[in-house]
């Protein structure tokens, strides 16, 4: 198990990075925890008609997202993620206000373009503040933390839900819209990175769009992030649905995840600081993403104990997998990036995640519910064969890199 010194981010803008991200994350948890049932239960707008509007919102934020790093290639990323993050907490602030469904399409739009700009920002902050050989650690301490507090806002709302009162609702959606702002505000104590230079920035206004390559890998990091929404939708139908594990074993695949992430992301991270690391990173995470859901697919029809056995075996595959899916999409995402515009390739990786994510969920009920265990199957060969993809894309993202883009990446080796 990695000590405690580890698990602490060093002094500097790593520290500074991790301290913001918690605060940002915690509010996420409340997030997470409160809003839909706040929506539902106390503005009295149906179920369906609340996921309409978080999709809606959610595409919204997918077309802000390369826009925003654009914006903070432009006029520096710190100040645009600290006003960025100001706004995120006012338009959360709002949610008290929404009184029908068409309010509430219209701030699930603010937030969740805002929420996905910000993506893109502090993408381009940690590509201007952290050495290029840093950044998956800084990263990988920020995911570690994440993880710890998105726990801690979680229970926070869960005591909300318990009180299930007007006023609690409002404490903590309130006090998430603070944790926004705060989470902004630390960013003011980083040095400010200056925006790309006008004969940095000569060519393409947005290079991103035209780079084929760069949309090839995020492209393949789109169906390798479908991990997350396997584990949290996709499981948890399965083991209800069709297995005789008993139901408390979800909460705790949820929490042996959300430990091995705190405990482990750094440590799995090292040696996943180049472009060829990342690559062979995302290869080895698509083989364990498939072995993991081959072997959710043989606990259908075992004994509950059977069951609870080869499911647990098979959370445990996932999280290494996901650890190192994520290593290797920070190297990609920072590895193949231009220097001058390192906040618009930021939000084309962002969005090709929130693709990847929005995808899953209607994926997994189609398949889990129309074919059962073969649904898992098809999510094994989709995984298997992205992860074998990768390296190859990587390459061809590597060969049309301009050479000051990639000198280090050449210099450290070929991808495997």
């Amino acid at each position: 198990m990695a000590s405690l010194k580890e698990l602490i981010p060093p002094p500097g803008p790593i520290r500074v990075l991790c301290l913001s991200h918690v605060s940002k994350t915690a509010a996420h948890g409340i997030l997470m925890s409160v809003a839909v049932l706040y929506f539902t239960r106390t503005v009295h707008i149906e179920a369906d008609r609340v996921g309409l509007a978080l999709s809606v919102g959610a595409v919204v934020g997918m077309l802000a997202a390369v826009p925003a790093g654009r914006l903070a290639d432009s006029v520096g990323p710190r100040n645009t993620t600290v006003v960025l993050l100001c706004l995120m907490g006012v338009f959360v602030c709002g949610y008290p206000l929404v009184g029908d469904f068409t309010g509430l399409l219209a701030i699930s739009a603010l937030v969740l373009a805002v929420e996905s700009s910000v993506d893109a920002s502090v993408g381009a902050l940690i590509a201007g503040l952290i050495p290029a050989d840093e950044r998956v650690t800084a990263v990988s301490y920020m995911r570690a933390a994440a993880n710890l507090s998105v726990a801690i806002g979680a229970a926070a709302g869960a005591i909300g839900l318990y009180l299930d009162t007007h006023a609690a609702y409002l404490t903590l959606l309130f006090g998430a819209g603070a944790l926004f702002v705060v989470a902004g505000i630390a960013y003011l104590s980083v040095p400010r990175v200056e925006p790309a230079p006008a004969e940095e920035a000569e060519g393409p206004i947005w290079p991103v769009l035209r780079d084929a390559p760069f949309a090839a890998v995020a492209l393949t990091n789109s169906v390798l992030i479908m991990n997350s929404g396997v584990l949290i939708v996709a499981l948890p139908i399965w083991i209800s649905e069709h297995t005789d594990a008993p139901a408390w074993l979800f909460p705790l695949v949820v929490i042996i995840n959300a430990a091995s992430v705190v405990f482990f992301q750094v440590r799995v991270s090292k040696g996943t600081e180049d472009v060829p690391g990342g690559a062979r990173a995302m290869r080895i995470s698509g083989f364990l993403l498939a072995g993991c859901c081959a072997l959710f697919a043989l606990a259908g029809g075992r004994s509950p104990w059977l069951a609870v056995l080869v499911l647990v075996l098979g959370a445990m595959i996932h999280v290494i997998g996901e650890m190192l899916h994520a290593a290797g999409s920070w190297s990609l995402s920072f590895g193949l990036a231009p220097d001058h515009a390192q906040g618009q390739y930021q939000g084309m990786f962002a969005m090709s995640t929130q693709l990847g994510s929005m995808i899953t969920p209607v994926l997994a009920t189609v398949l889990l519910t129309r074919f059962g265990a073969s649904g898992w199957l098809v999510f094994a060969v989709l995984f298997a064969v992205t992860g074998a993809l990768v390296p190859s894309a990587a390459r061809w993202a590597q060969r049309t890199r301009k050479p000051a883009a990639v000198a280090v990446a050449e210099g450290q080796g070929g991808i495997a």
